[in-house]
């Protein structure tokens, strides 16, 4: 199980990223991809909005259909991805947030996340 945090989600409009088919260059063995509610309620908050976060935030919505939401005792969405990737069936994350990708390492949960230009790369704790 891999989890997604929003601007994981966000990547594709964002960062020029085909999330899903990195996803599966660098882990083709992942059979499911997870997002916590957190995610989906921040996602449905900023898009909202207005520009371009906000449409980056409507082809996120889009890209958890091809996901799991799950809930969890968290309200921050940090911090329910950070709980979902400790389950004994998560073995991976999906972010760029530093100081989320940071707490996640700690917890020794290896972390996907953009290296160089439009690729993704993961880091082990």
């Amino acid at each position: 199980m891999i989890v997604l945090d929003t601007n994981a989600l966000m990547m594709p409009v964002e960062c020029n990223v085909r999330l899903f088919e990195e996803l599966d260059r660098v882990l083709p063995d992942a059979t499911e991809y997870v997002a916590p509610t957190a995610v989906r309620d921040e996602l449905v908050k900023l898009a909202d909005g207005a520009g371009a976060e906000a449409t980056a935030a409507s082809v996120g919505q889009d890209l958890l259909d091809r996901c799991t939401v799950r809930e969890t005792t968290a309200d921050y969405a940090d911090d329910a991805v950070l709980e979902l990737a400790q389950t004994d069936d998560a073995t991976h994350a999906v972010t760029n947030d530093n100081p989320l990708k940071r707490r996640l390492l700690d917890a020794g949960v290896p972390v996907i996340s953009l290296r160089g230009g439009n690729k993704l790369g993961i880091t082990q704790p």
